[in-house]
């Protein structure tokens, strides 16, 4: 069975505040897309890996590697990723040590503005990850607090002008660019 985008897609946004030497973002929230390639029956992930890398170069969120997530806290200051998860289940903390625990499921997206703090806590499976960036912008991997005139680069960062999940529209477009 190949995977395939789904029809709807279901989104949690939230936002995070600043968490001891994380940043986070203050404007803008955090975007957990739920099922968006549907998992069932493909196996190994390989067909997962390739539809997102698909997607994403699709939707201007040019793919930059397949692997895991990182299981120190980090962040990345001069770029905004979204991750794919194509094998696998992991329960990720977002926002920094102390944050909030999200459980990730082959088929689903996490769009992590910059400065957002992320750390691998438990994964079952192979897991398995596509990360993608918007063009022009490099990532860094931060674990120390940032400078004000880091900040002040982070917070000045382009906005992408498309959702890397469904493109002209969808939740990065309705909750990003609705704070510019």
């Amino acid at each position: 069975m190949q995977a395939h985008t789904r029809g709807a897609v279901r989104a949690d946004v939230f936002r995070l505040g600043p968490r001891d030497w994380v940043p986070n973002n203050a404007r803008l929230p955090v975007i957990l897309y739920r099922d968006v390639l549907d998992a069932h029956g493909t196996g190994n992930g390989g067909k997962l890996a390739e539809t997102f890398e698909a997607m994403f170069t699709r939707n201007g969120w040019p793919p930059k590697w397949r692997n895991g997530i990182f299981d120190y806290h980090h962040f990345h200051s001069s770029a905004h990723e979204v991750l794919g998860i194509a094998a696998g289940a992991a329960d990720v903390i977002v926002g920094g040590p102390g944050g909030r625990v999200v459980h990730l499921e082959a088929g689903d997206v996490l769009l992590l503005p910059a400065g957002t703090g992320h750390c691998l806590e438990s994964s079952s499976g192979p897991l398995e990850v596509v990360g993608a960036y918007p063009p022009g912008q490099q990532w860094d991997i931060r674990r120390d607090a940032l400078t004000e005139a880091e900040r002040a680069a982070m917070e000045a960062l382009p906005f992408p002008q498309s959702d890397p999940v469904r493109g002209a529209q969808g939740p990065l477009l309705e909750n990003w660019l609705k704070t510019a």
